[in-house]
């Protein structure tokens, strides 16, 4: 046995067999953290009928239930054991690859230099798997290829063959060439097929091109370049707009999350996420006949308080109370003050924020404001107004307020009673159309 728990059995000097030894129990984490050990484990959900096979799987996958794993060309093999003790042999079978496919993949590996690299790092990039998909080599396994064996005598996926295909996600994470022996090649044997095609690429050819001086590389003309300009293929069509932002996965399952993971918290990110990635690329395809306008403005860079506030502002649903805490406590305000910020941001974003916590707004803006407020005043438009401090001018006796921003809008805000101010709708590019919104009698 190998340090890393692995029985490599060989036969004509390459690898027919490996055993990996049996792994601990796998509680409080995921069965693959790689994408190809992930890309396995959605084969094995997508082709199953029933998905309490899965969670049975799983459930004695963590439990470490699962014996030694024997992998070879075509075939997993394992003993599952019940809770009970009794042992069933249980068997996953994958198509091997055939001998023409194989030479595809091989040919493709070797014109890629980064991909000879990757798998001497003994790691797969996914540029390898979709470049062999482009040969016609399918590596990972599709929808109906998993085909499971159990002495339990089941007609299609137990709880045995699901907990032996999750154990084998794990085993992928550490190696992915256990695939490739799955498929039919092992680990010494592909390498050396491929160190065999790269030295025959390397070699010099015998003689340089007719016209080329030697040692110059062969190039070609600007003249044939240009010329093939006009029979390159089209763009791909620009992508249809959804409907509506993609809802995330559930991460409600049948095991608690590690300690300090908030479900509740990671689900409402990914929303978030959603919605934005919606919006975007609304902007990005313009609003009449999907075509792209180019450069976006980026969001402005919020602080950590506007940040939560934006949280709590654009979320789609009920806030869960753990997250209505975090939120409230991240935007450094009481429940009552988040509220306020809230209503600002949706009437605002960050300019409503800054027009609500009265930050300072520029001379220039201010003698500008108090010049449209003289304008009005001459002719007549508006209700008599009473400075309230620097940008800030209340309507006597009836519970409203304008306020200038320093972009020079006007925001309405108003108050019951002895409230605080309350943002009362969106800004304004004048005091009279504000105040319009805030007194229709005006």
């Amino acid at each position: 046995m190998t340090n890393d728990g692995v029985i490599n059995g060989s036969s004509g000097g390459y690898e027919d067999e490996r055993t990996f030894a049996a792994l601990p129990p796998a509680r409080g984490r995921g069965f693959a953290q790689t994408w190809w050990g992930r890309a396995w484990l959605k084969a094995l959900e997508d082709t199953a009928l029933e998905s309490e096979q899965l969670k049975k799987g799983r459930r004695q996958a963590r439990d470490g239930a699962v014996g030694a794993v024997s992998v070879r060309p075509g075939r997993i093999t394992a003993v599952v054991r019940d809770r009970d003790g009794t042992a069933y042999r249980s068997d996953v079978l994958l198509q091997e690859l055939t001998g023409d496919e194989w030479h595809r993949f091989l040919d493709m590996a070797v014109d890629r230099a980064g991909h000879i690299a990757a798998l001497l790092d003994r790691e797969m990039p996914p540029h390898l798997v979709e470049d062999a998909a482009d040969a016609g080599v399918e590596l990972l396994p599709g929808i109906g290829d998993l085909e499971p064996e159990c002495t339990c005598e089941a007609w299609d996926l137990c709880p045995h063959t699901a907990a032996l295909c999750y154990q084998v996600a794990r085993l992928l994470d550490q190696d992915p060439f256990v695939l490739l022996l799955l498929r039919g090649r092992g680990e010494r044997r592909l390498l050396d097929a491929l160190q065999v095609r790269s030295a025959a690429r390397a070699e010099p050819s015998s003689a340089a091109p007719k016209g080329v001086p030697e040692g110059v590389p062969e190039g070609v003309r600007a003249d044939e370049a240009f010329a093939a300009a006009g029979i390159l293929p089209p763009l791909p069509a620009v992508p249809r707009l959804p409907a509506e932002p993609g809802l995330p996965p559930s991460l409600d399952t049948d095991t608690a999350p590690p300690q300090g993971i908030d479900g509740d918290a990671l689900e409402f990110l990914a929303a978030d996420a959603a919605v934005r990635a919606h919006r975007m690329l609304a902007e990005a395809l313009g609003a009449a006949g999907g075509q792209p306008l180019g450069e976006l403005p980026g969001d402005p860079v919020l602080t950590a308080g506007q940040d939560a506030v934006r949280l709590a502002a654009t979320a789609r649903s009920a806030l869960p109370a753990e997250v209505a805490a975090r939120l409230t406590a991240g935007s450094g305000r009481e429940r009552s003050g988040l509220e306020l910020a809230v209503r600002a941001w949706r009437f605002g974003g960050a300019a409503g924020l800054a027009v609500l916590a009265d930050d300072p707004v520029p001379d220039e803006i201010l003698a500008r404001a108090e010049a449209q407020l003289a304008q009005d005043r001459d002719e007549g438009g508006r209700p008599r107004l009473r400075a309230a401090g620097a940008g800030r001018w209340t309507v006597p006796g009836a519970q409203a307020q304008l306020r200038v921003g320093a972009d020079g809008r006007w925001w309405p805000f108003t108050r019951s009673s002895r409230g605080p101010w309350t943002p009362a709708g969106p800004p304004a590019p004048d005091p009279a159309s504000a105040l319009a919104g805030l007194l229709p009698e005006a």
